[in-house]
């Protein structure tokens, strides 16, 4: 056929998916300011309420020495062959069995992992890396440089770089968004997958049309969407909003004390230090609308019943989508968003259960 007649042929297809990405990039701005505006309050009423804080975030000069505990692992950097970019990671276990890469979430890094480290070192070569833009990683700022292709090249590149053709991936909230996408497209470095609290982004896209409720619990996800005012108000009042999300006695995580707080806050309070990781949320809705795609890595999905930020209808949109057999659930009772921080124990016990088959 020749190509005028296909171009003519295709050309209504291609304008109503033109159309129909900017309506939802219209109501995505939207949204944006709206959020924008409920979070300019809660940023100003926090700096009204600790005036001495002041409007911006105080710089952390020195890392906390939970940073540097020997008994988590040893420290590298690996220059990154598709980009060059060069990626921190902690690494223990070497020699001592399959590679189990961890890939942390938002607003955490590679220490998200700690009780995971300790725990599995010694049966895995395990490896907790900080994502490109996050920690002691390199983090570009152009937005360009934080598309998901770009970020599952830097995973591919890690898992080869460290010398292994295939892996076990233990991933929470964005790293487990990153990890299912990894999972479709690079399905033969993947033997199994450990995911915790988070969907594959077009199971999330179409459940959140079918149910309104879940762009509330993302609302955070709209102002992110904005230039440079989600770094501003997430850094006033020396990072009160992120303090808050992580040690919320309802909805952050149990327990965590001040210097393991410091830990994560270190990282931000740097010179551009939220610009990076908030360059993913400004990639997330690049692509939509978003074809639906089969799921078929072994997977352990973990979940929390109390999740503040996603619905816990989104497992069973998660199991629809995948071949029989392949996927274990598991909604643990009265906990929240941060399982690998909140309840290790419990999650560690289902980790051994589903890799014990690898050890024997």
């Amino acid at each position: 056929m020749p190509e005028l007649v296909v171009t003519a042929l295709l050309a209504p297809s291609r304008l109503t998916l033109k159309l129909l990405r900017a309506f939802i990039w219209s109501l995505v701005y939207s949204a944006a300011l709206v959020a924008a505006a409920v979070y300019g309050c809660i940023a100003l009423t926090y700096v009204l309420c600790r005036p001495r804080r002041g409007c911006c975030g105080r710089p952390r000069r020195t890392p906390p020495a939970c940073l540097s505990d020997p008994v988590l692992g040893e420290h590298f950097f690996m220059t990154l062959k598709s980009s060059g970019l060069r990626l921190h990671y902690v690494s223990a276990g070497r020699g001592k069995g399959p590679l189990m890469l961890f890939l942390h979430g938002f607003p955490e890094n590679w220490f998200s992992w700690r009780y995971q480290l300790r725990e599995f070192q010694s049966h895995f070569h395990v490896v907790a890396v900080d994502l490109r833009g996050y920690g002691s990683s390199d983090a570009p700022r152009d937005v360009d440089c934080y598309t998901i292709d770009l970020l599952m090249a830097d995973i591919q590149d890690v898992i080869l770089g460290l010398g292994y053709s295939k892996c076990i991936i233990v991933a929470h909230d964005w790293g487990a968004l990153l990890a299912w996408n990894f999972s479709i497209y690079y399905p033969s470095l993947v033997e199994r997958m450990v995911v915790v609290s988070a969907a594959p982004m077009s199971v999330y896209q179409d459940y959140s049309i079918r149910h309104i409720t879940q762009f509330f619990r993302s609302n955070y996800m709209f102002l992110f969407q904005l230039p440079w005012l989600p770094e501003k108000l997430l850094s006033m009042s020396d990072f009160q909003i992120l303090k808050t999300t992580l040690t919320h006695h309802k909805r952050g995580i149990p327990h965590l004390s001040p210097n393991e707080l410091e830990a994560f806050l270190y990282d931000f309070s740097q010179p551009n230090g939220l610009t990076g990781p908030l360059n993913y949320y400004r990639n997330i809705f690049r692509n939509v609308p978003l074809e639906p795609q089969e799921l078929a890595t072994p997977t352990l999905l973990l979940w929390g019943e109390k999740d503040t930020y996603f619905e816990q209808g989104l497992v069973g949109a998660i199991s629809s989508r995948f071949v029989p057999g392949r996927l274990e659930v598991h909604i643990l009772p009265g906990t929240g968003h941060w399982i690998p921080q909140s309840h290790p124990e419990e999650m560690h016990q289902y980790m051994w259960a589903f890799l014990q088959d690898l050890l024997d």
